[in-house]
Parts: C-alpha cells; structure tokens; sequence
C-alpha cells in the first residue's frame, strides 16, 4: 500500500499526499546523533522532554501517543504511556511542554549537525534551481551493477510518473522517498513545500525500488564493511550500529583493483597455455596407453578363447569314448535279457505231462545264461573329463587373484594377500595366503593402548581416544581395519602376557554391545581362541570348547572364506600344531559335541558378512603383538 502511494501518477497533489505518508515511515538520510529525534531520526523540532529525561518531536510524540498501547492484564485500557526509548511510564494524561532550551540551542546547532540539507525551504515557483542547490545534488543512492550507467542511457529518457500517460514529460529528477520521477514542474512542490525537504533528489533514474532498503523504504548511503552490504540511515543507527559503515562512493574507490586483475590475467593466460599442453599431453598418452591396453586384453581375451576351445573338446573327446563303449554295452544287456526272458517263458509255457520238451527248454535257458557276448566297459576309474571344472576353477582363481593384486599395485595400494612359494615339508600350506594386519584405533576401547598398528596392551587408565561410532564401549576390544570377504588369509599373533582372545567379527556388529553379548564368541557374530591363563578354549554363540594343548606363544589363524572354514594354530620353530578347526562336519557315531552342534547351525552364516579379524584383552596384564610370519614369510614380506 506504501509502494502503491510512492507510485502516484495522477498529479502534483497526489505526489505530495504520497510523500507526506511516506515521511511517517521513512527516516530522513541523516546522521544520528544528540539532537536527533529518536522516532523520526531527525533533527529535533519543537522538542518536548519526557519525565525520564529523553526528548522527541512534539509531532512525533504526540502522534505515537494517539495509537492504542496493549490493554492491561485485566483487560482494562492502559492507564500510562511508555518512553519509546526507555519505556518508562508516565501518566497518559501528562502535558508535554516544549523544551525552550533546546528550541533555542537547536537553530544554532542546525547548520553544523546537518551541513547539507536535502532541500532548501523555498525556492521560486517555475525557476530552475540554482546550481548549489540541494536540486542540484546526488547524494548516493545504492549500488549499481558494472554498466548500468550505460543501461539506463540507452533505455532512453526517464519519463515523469506524474504526468498524464499520453504526454509524459522527461523526468528532471527522481525521489528516493516518493519512489517517483518527476519533470520540472511536478518536481516545484519539492522546492518549495517544508514537507518535502527530507527527500532524496537525484538524477533520473530506473528501478527506484532497488535503491531503498527492503525493511526500513529508506535510501541505501552507506556500505556495512562488516557484513559487506549496502545499509540505509536506520540499519546504521540499529543493526549496524557498531559496523564499519562507509559511503558508497569510498567503499567503490576501495573496490577499484583493476591492476591487480590485469595482472592476474596476465598470468592466468600464462598458465592456461600451460595447462592446454598439459591437457593435450594427458589425452595423448591417455589415447595410447588405451590401445595398448585394449589390445594386450584383446590377446588374453583370445588365449582364454583357445583354453576354452581346447577344454571344451577334451570333455567333448572324453564324452564320445566313453558313450560308445556305454552304448554297446547297453545293447547287449539289453539283447541278452530279452533273449533270457524269452526263453524263461518258453520254458513256463511247457505242458507238465510233456517231460521231454521241458527239458529241452531247460536245457536252452541254461545255455543263455552261461553266454557271455561282451564284457561290458569297465567303469572303475573316475571319467577324466570330469577334471575339467577343477582345472578352469583353478584358471579362474589364479586370474582373479592376479586381477586383484595388479589392480591394488595401480592403486598404490599394494596387495594385503601375498601368494608364498610352495612351504618346506612340515609346513602348513597357509603361508601362501599371508594376510598383514594393521589394528585400527577407532575400534579400540579407551583401556587399550595401542603401539602403532601392530602392537596392544590393557592398561588401567583410559585413554581420551576421540569420538567414534566403531569403537567397543563395554569390552576391552580392538578390530584390525582390514576386509577379508573372499579368498583364503593367513595371520599371527604374539601372546606377550595375560589372557588374550584372537579370532574374527562381522562387520556389521554393534560395538555398544553390553559385556556379556559384545565379547568375542558370545554371539553368532564372532568366534575366537581364548587363552586364559591354563589351557585353551574356542568360542561360538556364547558356546565354549577346552582344548589339550601346550601354550603356544605364536597363534596361527587360516581363514578360508569361500570354505567357510577357521582353523587355529600353534606355531613354534615354524612347524605347525592344529588347536582347533571350526567348520561344518557330521557327527561322529555315538558322539555328540554342543559346540559342533552350534558350528552346524549358525556357522555358515558367519560368512554371509565382511569379517574383521578381532582382538580380546580379558585381563588387566593382557599384552600382544602382532606377525611377523615365520620363517618363509620374512623373506617375502621384506621384499615387499
């Protein structure tokens, strides 16, 4: 309704009721200060003083007295008006007296608070003003966009908002606070009239809305450097009462920077033909290695082709041998007892009395019986083609293995799972799946101390280890942060001191487990090796084995995962003891075990998970290390 009063076009009476509206809600662009009206924020006239001692406009005041205040608690009508500044009441019905001694003062100090008034109070009807005139001045009135100056030349003339639509005058100038051009006779009343002398004037201009400050319809004069936008006389005087605030102007000769940008695109040109080369280099050897890539796996594409080929006819040769021999020997099962059936019926179809003839049938069926007309294809030895599937299997593991681990070398990764050289007689062949492991401390509980990724120990004070959503909160547990979800893997543990668990967890377990369900074992999730102290003993779903075994401070595990298979050594001068195996098996006759019953029925389910291999410090003296791998294994991961 403001904006549509700021935008009256149907006369010079009808701009200057607009403007007097919108001088009650927009505050003249001056500085605050002392003797400025708190309400209005303009130079005090006919000054009043309230009891608490602050001084307003007597307009001002008295007009803010009319509204209504909010009703007392008990519904009745408010018996006492507010201080707008400090709001202390005093009696609604006091008469408010002038001020003599600021109305006095204030004249004096008119010209120095406010040295460049927007209007003069009068100025001859029709005549142009002259050039000093505050009609002549373009204060700031907000920023610009590069080349809106230029825009708004050649957009054409500004045209008068007041003049009739058919014959529209150019605008001589445009006021901030009406939101309005006006040509030089519409713009008179500005002149002459005292209600208009708090307007902005300037130049003609465009989109006046984007000059004021969208809360407060005030010009924008001044730039908040603290929060780097443009402010108008009331967000200085509230908001941004502290800020450093800046005229326009001064801020946009701050802004002027123009050598430091031709200097910086003088180097970046430098450096974009720089980068062009650069870019062209990568595509080309990009392009190459593509080719050549393409076509070393065209050729291995072609030697699995000819493996195919040459499996596929050995099952097939093996199939065609074995058919016929199968084929005639079916023949002649099948002529022989058609030929033993015949004469059976033969003989059952003899008359009793007829003695002779059944003898002579006899005498036929038992010669068919004693035939012997082929001696039928000998199907003791295992059909050879049959071997094809272990033979591609073993092509197929190898590939994928090699895929991997030159994959994990492109990524500078290197390979966590080493393939060993056949081990010396009495070694377990699990050294060829050496697995390395690096404990990881957003898992540690804060009384572990780790030393570095291999070593951990319990200790009595917690450490402030930071925040983390994988780490035990209730048991004394530490997971390595490797994956192991396909393959086979093969680690050791040093036992150094106390009671010590080592085993393997699924990745998904909730670590804020409670003690009694997080430790390792205690739940279908995990499963472990326990040494306490005497003897040893495996764990499953909170199900427990001893096992009769001398202590090994060396722990082997062997993980097979597509087995679903874990198994638990002892190792010393690098031969090997099985503890324990933990994998599916039928019972024995005669014997049941509650932990292999377990093992039947949940333990394959383990491996539907990614496992983490997984550490039990049970006592307060627990301590261990982890690898290196014995003997063969040193050699191979130091050249690692």
């Amino acid at each position: 309704m403001e904006r549509a009063a700021g935008r009256a076009r149907s006369g010079p009476a009808v701009a200057a009721t607009s403007a007097a509206l919108r001088l009650a809600l927009a505050a003249p662009a001056l500085p605050e200060g002392p003797f400025d009206c708190p309400i209005c924020l303009d130079l005090l006239k006919d000054p009043v003083t309230v009891p608490c001692g602050h001084n307003f406009c007597q307009g001002c005041l008295g007009a803010l007295r009319e509204r209504p205040g909010p009703p007392a608690a008990n519904g009745a009508a408010p018996a006492a008006a507010r201080c707008p500044l400090c709001q202390e009441p005093f009696p609604a019905a006091l008469r408010l007296r002038k001020n003599r001694a600021l109305c006095e003062v204030l004249p004096l100090l008119g010209s120095p608070l406010h040295p460049e008034p927007p209007l003069e109070p009068e100025s001859p009807s029709g005549s142009e003003p002259p050039p000093d005139s505050p009609l002549k001045r373009e204060p700031p009135a907000g920023p610009m966009a590069p080349g809106a100056e230029e825009e708004e030349a050649a957009a054409g003339p500004v045209l008068c908002d007041v003049c009739p639509p058919g014959s529209r005058a150019a605008a001589a100038r445009s006021c901030l606070v009406c939101l309005a051009s006006f040509c030089a006779p519409h713009l008179e009343p500005h002149g002459r009239a005292a209600a208009f002398r708090a307007h902005r004037l300037v130049a003609p201009l465009r989109r006046l809305e984007e000059r004021l400050c969208p809360r407060h319809l005030q010009p924008l004069d001044g730039f908040c450097r603290a929060e780097q936008l443009c402010v108008c006389a009331r967000c200085r005087a509230h908001e941004h009462r502290a800020h450093d605030v800046v005229p326009l102007e001064r801020e946009r000769e701050h802004k002027e920077f123009l050598s430091n940008v031709e200097n910086e695109l003088e180097e970046l040109a430098v450096t974009i033909a720089q980068t062009r080369k650069m870019v062209e280099l990568i595509k080309g050897a990009a392009t190459k290695e593509r080719e050549r890539v393409e076509k070393l796996l065209t050729e291995s594409s072609e030697v699995l082709a000819a493996f195919r080929k040459e499996v596929v006819g050995f099952i097939e040769d093996g199939e065609r041998s074995r058919l016929a021999e199968a084929e005639a020997d079916l023949r002649w099962k099948e002529e022989r007892r058609a030929k033993l059936a015949q004469c059976k019926q033969n003989l059952e179809s003899v008359p009793s009395t007829d003695t002779i003839y059944f003898l002579q049938e006899f005498q036929a069926l038992k010669i068919a019986m004693e035939e012997n007309l082929s001696p039928g294809p000998s199907f003791q030895n295992e059909l050879s083609f049959t071997k094809s599937t272990q033979a591609v299997s073993a092509v197929k593991e190898v590939l994928a293995a090699a895929c991997r681990s030159q994959w994990d070398r492109l990524l500078g990764k290197g390979g966590d799972v080493l393939s060993f050289p056949e081990p010396e007689e009495g070694l377990c062949s699990c050294f060829r799946f050496a697995f390395i492991i690096d404990l990881d401390s957003d898992t540690a509980d804060k009384f572990i101390q780790l030393f570095g990724t291999k070593g951990a120990k319990r200790v009595l004070c917690p450490i402030p280890y930071p925040e983390s959503v994988t780490r035990f909160v209730n048991c004394e547990q530490v997971l390595g942060e490797n994956v192991m979800n396909r393959g086979n893997y093969y680690w050791e543990v040093e036992l150094i001191d106390g009671w010590v668990s080592i085993g393997v967890i699924a990745e998904v377990f909730n670590p804020q487990e409670s003690y009694e369900r997080g430790r390792l074992g205690r739940n279908e999730k995990s499963c472990c090796l326990q040494w306490n102290g005497q003897n040893y003993a495996v764990w499953f779903g909170g199900v427990e084995s001893v096992i009769q075994q001398p202590f090994f401070q060396t722990i082997g595990v062997f993980l097979e995962y597509s087995e679903k298979a874990l198994t638990f050594y002892g190792v010393k001068d690098s031969k090997m003891t099985c503890l324990q195996q933990l994998k599916v098996s039928r019972f024995k006759k005669g014997q049941f075990d509650a932990l292999q019953n377990k093992i039947n029925h949940l333990f394959p389910s383990l491996f539907s998970f990614n496992l983490k291999p997984a550490f039990f410090l049970e006592s307060v003296d627990a301590h261990l290390q982890l690898g290196p791998l014995k003997k063969d294994c040193v050699s191979v991961l130091k050249r690692r």
